[in-house]
């Protein structure tokens, strides 16, 4: 059954159509699309302003990891440090999720067990989106029936560029469903937000990310992802800010609201605060909480924790005051 928005829905009857609707939206003027964002990356905030940006950033964090040598263990310190970013001081805000991979997820949902960080799983054959539509349900339903309340999808990128829409927004919407009903349809029946990876660094033009940000957003998509963090360039300003417009100007549309995320790349606090002033001087305040904004980055966390602990008692901590990821 088709998630796309009302007002679209004669949108996604054909390849045809999708291509029609995606190609006529309006152009990214990349010149004028980086000057802004250089621009917004030039602003500065007083001292209280900053201290509140870095506590939101810490807020917004999905803590990951993502490799072939993670063990029950490295997943269990991940989720301790989620919870507590720092254990000597409590007033330190817990990140926003921990993101592992389908067989991990299990493993985090009890170490976090009423914690309030939610666990995320990268599914879809992460990160290449290289296989069957029948392996990538499968990939997602083992996530979500483990307990992860996000799964992060990546688009099949060879399908996009081909020009093969409808099949990018069909996986998508396959992966929604099997994401379980939105709220659960019956009490205690779980479900999970889907996070929709574009892999911007593939995509090639500002365009193609406004087109992939509308396709995955009409088939049903909570949030749009930069990327992996496996492909470079990652995060940029600039395709951020593309995001953002999409998501504000799809509001605008359809009433629905989409959260963003960039991924891979951020490493320290002024990077991060780059991030906020983009948010709120394109998609506006709303968007800032970790409910529809999120820094796909776990090197900046402990950039964050130092300039925290900077700003609270004029030096530095010592570069093994906080655990490493």
């Amino acid at each position: 059954m088709s998630t796309t928005t009302a007002p679209f829905a004669e949108v996604a009857s054909s390849n045809a159509a999708l291509r029609a609707f995606l190609h006529g939206l309006p152009g990214v003027d990349r010149v004028g699309a980086d000057a802004r964002a250089a621009m917004l990356g030039t602003r500065s905030i007083k001292t209280t302003a900053k201290a509140k940006a870095i506590d939101l950033a810490i807020s917004m964090v999905d803590l990951t990891t993502l490799e072939g040598a993670d063990t029950p263990g490295k997943v269990r310190a991940m989720c301790a440090k989620a919870v507590h970013p720092d254990p000597t001081d409590p007033s330190v805000p817990r990140v926003a999720a921990v993101c592992v991979y389908p067989d991990l997820v299990a493993t985090a949902v009890r170490a976090l067990d009423g914690s309030g960080v939610k666990v995320a799983s990268v599914a879809t054959a992460f990160p290449s989106g290289r296989s069957s539509l029948d392996v990538k349900v499968a990939d997602t339903a083992l996530a979500v029936a483990a307990g992860a309340a996000e799964i992060d999808m990546v688009i099949d990128r060879g399908a996009f560029l081909s020009g093969d829409y409808l099949k990018v927004f069909e996986e998508i919407t396959a992966i929604k469903a099997a994401c379980g009903p939105a709220g659960g349809a019956q009490e205690g029946e779980h479900s999970a937000h889907l996070k929709v990876i574009l892999e911007t660094g593939e995509l090639a033009t500002y365009d193609n990310v406004r087109r992939a940000s509308w396709l995955a957003m009409l088939a049903g998509a909570d949030f749009i992802k930069t990327s992996t963090g496996k492909v470079q360039p990652a995060a940029t300003l600039p395709v951020t800010l593309v995001m953002l417009e999409a998501v504000r100007d799809f509001r605008l549309r359809t009433g629905r609201v989409v959260g963003v995320k960039p991924a891979g790349g951020i490493r320290t606090t002024k990077d991060a605060i780059k991030y906020l002033v983009l948010v709120n001087e394109t998609a506006g305040a709303d968007w800032l909480t970790p409910d529809l904004f999120r820094l796909g980055a776990s090197t900046l966390l402990n950039d964050l924790l130092m300039q925290r602990q900077k700003m609270a008692t004029g030096r530095y901590a010592g570069p093994d005051y906080f655990t490493l990821d």
